[in-house]
């Protein structure tokens, strides 16, 4: 896609409109969903699709069966039995 640059204007409540030419080359909808990010001083909006897309592929090492959250917690329980002087 080559680069397409447009001026838009933040209005009301922090609404900005993606100008019609870049709403069709992305064949964005109305009631699609958008990320915000920023990254350096520039706003990035991204399809949902392909954020969780990216993110799938990020872990996609780790087994199913392994709980992430379950093992956050047990590091943080031995970080603070070992900061208490705990065995």
């Amino acid at each position: 896609m080559a680069q397409k640059e447009n001026e838009v204007q933040v209005g009301a409540q922090g609404r900005v409109v993606i100008p019609a030419a870049l709403r069709n080359t992305l064949k964005l909808r109305p009631g699609d969903r958008l990320v915000a990010r920023l990254v350096g001083e520039s706003l990035v909006l991204e399809r949902r699709e392909l954020v969780e897309r990216r993110l799938r592929e990020r872990f996609r090492h780790i087994p199913q069966d392994v709980s992430l959250v379950d093992e956050l917690i047990g590091d943080r329980r031995a970080e603070a039995k070992h900061e208490h002087g705990e065995s």
